[in-house]
């Protein structure tokens, strides 16, 4: 995996004190990490099943907040043959609970995008702080007619009856979730791509349905030139790698999706691939190594 150089045009670069793009190469395909900002969160979301004790413990021990931690959350663009492929959104800039997340539309921009290049949208699944950025006006409007969604089809079926009887999350979020997912299906229904269970988007470009964190959550397989990079969506969260069995407040079915992110977290192991999620630290681009009965991030070292 190698870092990639491809300029961008002057008129659109934009200086930032702290870096939003992170660029480099899966053998030939392209991808750009793209940081929509962090989320500010009750750490308690983060393990619903463990003891309060265990939680403070290891939130002092990756020197976190107990009150209120920032959540990375992170898109990528993805180049491959004649396909720009946006996987994920962001958040969007209609939640002013996040003020510091919904920067996609900006960085886009800055980044030398324009969002009528992108062919194909690959969604990990319909929760807001993931399709967000697709419904805000100054990016929708100017996306191809002829764009096509990837979507699980178990993820759309789940979303127009949505059950939240197995989450915690904060008292007003599973409203504002139903209403974003039942919007954005509305206005993109005409360019759903459903699958069952994967799809080849792109040469290289494989979405390959998991559940567990929804019905449909979806991760998303690049392979090219013996080289491999997994984009995990909220399948693996930054306690995962210590605690892959503490259960997230979003997950709606706890159980599977502990045994959808130990059964990643083995195979990364296994095979020194790299990865990365929409919450891990910004790139997020990383290597997973085994420690006792639970695992280690193992962060790539940036390439400049």
């Amino acid at each position: 995996m190698t870092h990639s150089h491809a300029a961008q045009p002057d008129a659109l670069r934009r200086d930032e004190l702290v870096p939003s793009r992170y660029a480099l190469n899966v053998g030939d395909i392209e991808v750009l990490v793209i940081s929509d900002g962090v989320l500010a969160i009750d750490p308690a979301t983060l393990a619903t099943n463990a003891e309060k004790a265990e939680l403070s413990a290891w939130l002092s021990d990756n020197f976190l907040s107990p009150d209120v931690i920032d959540y990375p959350l992170n898109v990528a663009v993805v180049r491959s043959g004649e396909q720009t492929i946006l996987v994920d959104s962001g958040l969007g800039t209609e939640f002013p609970g996040f003020p510091r997340a919904g920067q996609l539309a900006m960085r886009l921009e800055a980044a030398g995008i324009s969002p009528a290049s992108v062919t194909d949208v690959v969604l990990t699944h319909l929760h807001m702080d993931h399709i967000g950025g697709l419904l805000v006006e100054g990016l929708r409007g100017r996306l191809r007619r002829d764009l096509r969604v990837h979507l699980a089809a178990a993820e759309a079926e789940f979303w127009e009856a949505p059950d939240f009887s197995r989450t915690a999350m904060p008292a007003p979020v599973p409203e504002v979730l139903r209403t974003t997912a039942a919007r954005f299906l509305d206005v993109y229904r005409g360019q759903l791509q459903p699958f069952e269970t994967e799809r080849e988007v792109a040469p290289g470009v494989l979405i390959k349905r998991t559940g567990g964190h929804t019905p449909g959550h979806s991760i998303i397989r690049l392979e090219s030139g013996g080289q491999r990079l997994t984009f995990a969506g909220d399948a693996i969260f930054q306690c995962g790698f210590d605690q892959p069995n503490w259960f997230n407040g979003f997950e709606h079915d706890p159980e599977e999706s502990a045994r959808v992110r130990m059964g990643l977290l083995k195979e990364m192991a296994a095979t020194g691939e790299h990865l990365m999620a929409s919450h891990l630290p910004f790139p997020s681009v990383c290597q997973v190594a085994t420690a006792d009965n639970a695992f280690r991030f193992v962060p790539t070292v940036w390439d400049h």
